[in-house]
């Protein structure tokens, strides 16, 4: 088991070291989470990727919709309406 102030201090350096600003290692989860999904990942594979014991509480904590993920999918939804309409 690693102790959490010995790992943040770590994190800390590698940050420095690469000249990045500071994000706490905690929002890596969230940016790996989101970007996954924005890959095509699926939701339960991530979930079990990130330790989670279900789909929908990845969905709830993890992950945040971009702009770009919106848009898609409104092109999406919009495709198959004009789809249906012909």
């Amino acid at each position: 088991m690693y102790d959490p102030d010995a790992f943040r201090r770590t994190h800390d350096k590698i940050l420095k070291a690469i000249g990045a600003e500071h994000i706490r290692f905690h929002d890596l989860r969230h940016t790996f989470a989101t970007l996954s999904l924005k890959s095509g990942v699926d939701v339960k594979t991530l979930s079990g990727a990130l330790g989670h014991y279900s789909a929908g509480f990845t969905l709830n904590t993890y992950t945040h919709a971009t702009a770009q993920m919106k848009q898609d999918a409104a092109n999406t939804i919009g495709g198959v309406i004009s789809q249906q309409m012909r």
